[in-house]
């Protein structure tokens, strides 16, 4: 058996190898159960208890243990392979939720026992991601790299866009308990594709152990190393700094503002909905735009998924009909979503497998943990109105394209 699958021997397309089939259906289903989940928490929680602090109490349970384990996950993940930790880290999941199964089955959880399994869920979230990240130069040829990040993106983009109302609708129909057995046994699905994948890369593993060994000092060193790497690397650290900037301008703005813009221009708060499903549209689109074509000029590619995305967010400022906003909104998430392939795809195919879960953890990172900065931005600029809001954010990100622009590294990307 081969380690990695060649594009000569399965000339059909990026789902041509088997083993590239079962790695997107379980990245696809993995992010699907995890969009799907979060709706069935939040609703679950709601009916405990009254809406309040007490909601975000148990979301902030979930993404506090990841985002304080994503950085030493990467580590992990460099040390023991990346399809070790992104196949435990599955089953884990699978373990958390049918727990969490069994405690709301046979008993009356409180919302403490809730949050403390969620929060499990979190860590294991925390290991997968920069894990699942980072098996895919292990298994998918570099020149399908950007297909197969486009199809599992796109897969998160679908259940983004569909998840809230299919979870909000089988609570309906069977209930709490029952659409957790449904979430669970498709993790499960998920969990099984991507344990078929460790002989896969097995060998290639192993053969990339002693460079991994060589720097085995101790984990605080080992994660130096990767930071180290991630600031003097001028690619490395241009693409972090952007992706860390769009998500501090781009989500707070979009969820805390266009709340408030659905309420004071758009006709009511009921047009959230539509503004928000113009944003899942458009990344849905970004992704598989990304994969129809690969951009052959990377480097400018990069830069006007910047600035498309800052064009968008501005231009929010101005809108005074759901439809405007929808258009405006679906290509923010076009522009996140076919910069977010391009950005992912290049560090797989540039940075050094020994330190690949380290970057990638950065990744990560910049744009799951920097959501409560992104949110007190909103809260500081709010009161002085929804259109100073959007245009000083969209603009952040519009300078930030400029200085994208302004770098060789990035410029000559190809």
């Amino acid at each position: 058996m081969t380690t990695e699958p060649t594009a000569r021997s399965h000339p059909r397309g990026p789902l041509g190898d088997p083993h590239l089939r079962r790695l997107v259906v379980g990245q696809g289903l993995a992010a699907v159960v995890d969009a799907l989940f979060l709706v069935w928490l939040t609703l679950f929680v709601l009916e405990l208890s009254k809406p309040g602090i007490v909601t975000g109490f148990v979301l902030v349970a979930v993404a506090l243990p990841r985002a304080a384990l994503l950085l030493p996950a990467g580590v992990v993940v460099d040390r023991l392979g990346p399809v070790r930790v992104a196949v435990a880290a599955a089953w884990l999941r699978v373990a958390v939720l049918l727990a969490l199964g069994a405690v709301i089955t046979i008993t009356a959880p409180s919302v403490t026992t809730v949050a403390l399994i969620a929060g499990l869920l979190g860590a294991a979230d925390a290991a997968y991601f920069p894990a699942a990240l980072a098996v895919l130069p292990a298994i998918v040829p570099t020149e399908k790299l950007s297909r197969v990040n486009a199809l599992i993106q796109g897969a998160e983009s679908t259940g983004d866009l569909v998840g809230p109302a299919v979870a909000a609708a089988a609570v309906a129909a069977v209930g709490f308990d029952a659409t957790l057995a449904g979430i669970s046994a498709m993790a499960v699905l998920a969990a099984i594709a991507l344990s078929t994948l460790v002989r896969v890369v097995r060998r290639g593993e192993r053969a990339g152990d002693d460079a991994v060994h060589a720097e085995r000092l101790s984990s605080t060193r080992a994660l130096g190393v990767g930071l180290k790497y991630a600031w003097h690397e001028p690619l490395v650290r241009g693409m972090l700094a952007a992706v860390a900037l769009i998500n501090i301008a781009v989500v707070g703005p979009v969820l805390v503002g266009g709340a408030v813009l659905a309420d004071q221009r758009l006709g009511g708060t009921g047009s959230l909905g539509a503004v928000l499903s113009g944003f899942g549209a458009g990344s849905l689109a970004g992704s598989l735009m990304a994969g129809w074509r690969p951009p052959a000029r990377r480097g400018w590619t990069v830069v006007g998924g910047v600035a498309a995305i800052g064009a968008g967010v501005a231009g929010l400022g101005v809108v005074t009909h759901v439809a405007a906003a929808t258009a405006v909104v679906s290509v923010v998430g076009l522009g996140s979503a076919f910069l977010g392939v391009v950005v992912v795809a290049t560090l797989q195919e540039r940075v050094p497998k020994r330190l690949l879960g380290r970057v990638l953890s950065l990744v990560v990172l910049a744009t799951v943990a920097l959501d409560p900065f992104s949110y007190v931005v909103a809260g500081l600029l709010l009161p002085y109105g929804t259109t100073t809001l959007f245009l000083v954010c969209g603009g952040a990100v519009l300078a930030c394209a400029v200085l994208v622009a302004t770098s060789p590294t990035v410029r000559s990307l190809r």
